[in-house]
């Protein structure tokens, strides 16, 4: 396979037909829709064999209860794991379950091969990330033996092949108490026979401030799980000014620490299965930025005839255009950035990828996976 950029005057049939691949399959892996109309600058797969489908690079995707079940089904073959999202639990420790039901994607997983996950994260009432609630559990000990038990209790009995601990947010003063929790729920899980998986949040030093970093100690954590996924994501974000979500130059600076603290074959990279669309000029507490799907943020260029171009530091695609006399600015994810981002993984030599989150079909991110990631050309 090879990625084309679309050239002025291209068209999917004279595509199709440069490279002596049918049309259809051009539209299947871009995900086009009739009429089938381009945008200069898009970056098109092109894949010369009919069946497109595997795990080239070890993945995770997380997904709500609510994803639809055909884009669970078109993604599973690609997954390695699948992270349902998520349980929350009680200052006493006893487990929230997710709003939905959820057996119904751990059978399906199963079916396809893929391990499903149980994802605990610490919600508060309010839908958010709570380090109160972290506190009260990992300072009372009963509450916390309770939590583990149920943990225990629910991957046995409800079909789970692993756990993954997503707390942000921690504070300070639990950063111990969250490494000792980390490790008793690896010992209780790999007593069935399964991993845990610890979520850091994108550090750059030991001692970097802030209260995402400074309740995660990276080479305690890497030592106390079986692996850790880096949320290598988020430097664009719903608050902040326009850029890559998830910059190359960025990613790097993360993962030449973590390597140093951490062994590489325990490392999953994160990445971002979405984009953002923000309105200029950007005004520091008053803008937010839409987010928006991969697919989505091609439609958006096409409806306005916009150029898609691409920072070749960040190595990621944007583009800008006018809409009721507002200019808007674009970055998203496309077969070019993912590629950098497996090359990465491979530089590295990481265990793999943790997509947050898989609830739109982003048919490039799976397939570009199953070529040559050192060798494939962009065109």
């Amino acid at each position: 396979m090879l990625i084309y950029i679309v050239k002025p005057g291209d068209d999917i049939d004279s595509i199709a037909s440069r490279f002596g691949v049918p049309t259809d399959r051009v539209i299947y892996v871009n995900q086009l829709d009739y009429p089938y109309r381009l945008a200069v600058g898009q970056a098109l797969l092109i894949t010369f064999e009919t069946i497109i489908s595997g795990r080239n690079v070890i993945s995770n995707g997380f997904a709500y209860p609510f994803i639809s079940p055909w884009v669970l089904g078109q993604t599973l073959p690609f997954l390695d794991e699948l992270s349902v999202f998520s349980y929350g639990f009680t200052t006493g420790g006893e487990l929230v379950l997710p709003a939905l039901p959820t057996e119904w994607m751990i059978n399906d997983a199963i079916s396809e091969g893929t391990k499903p996950v149980l994802t605990l994260t610490p919600f508060g009432p309010d839908g958010q990330f709570s380090n109160y609630l972290i506190h009260r559990v990992l300072s009372d000990t009963a509450a916390r033996n309770r939590l583990i038990r149920n943990l225990y209790e629910t991957v046995l009995n409800q079909g789970y092949q692993g756990v993954n601990i997503d707390f942000e947010f921690i504070l300070a003063e639990d950063r111990d108490r969250f490494t000792e929790f980390v490790r008793d729920v690896t010992y209780a899980v790999n007593e069935l026979g399964y991993e845990v998986t610890v979520d850091l949040a994108p550090k750059t030093s030991a001692d970097q401030p802030g209260v995402l970093y400074e309740g995660k100690d990276y080479p305690a954590l890497g030592a106390a799980a079986d692996r850790v996924l880096i949320m290598t994501y988020e430097w664009g974000y719903t608050y902040g000014p326009a850029m890559a979500v998830a910059p190359i130059n960025n990613v790097r600076e993360v993962l030449d620490y973590a390597v140093t603290e951490i062994p590489r074959e325990k490392i999953s990279m994160g990445v971002p299965n979405y984009g953002y669309d923000w309105k200029l000029p950007y005004v520091r507490g008053e803008s937010k930025a839409t987010t928006i799907g991969n697919v989505e943020a091609i439609q958006i260029a096409m409806r306005n005839d916009s150029r898609i171009l691409y920072d070749e530091t960040a190595q990621s695609p944007y583009f800008s255009y006018v809409n009721e006399g507002i200019t808007h600015e674009v970055w998203f994810e496309d077969a070019r950035s993912m590629l950098a981002k497996y090359r990465l993984v491979r530089e590295y030599g990481l265990h793999g990828i943790g997509c947050w989150q898989i609830m739109q079909l982003f048919r490039n991110m799976w397939i570009v996976a199953q070529g040559d990631i050192e060798g494939m050309e962009i065109i």
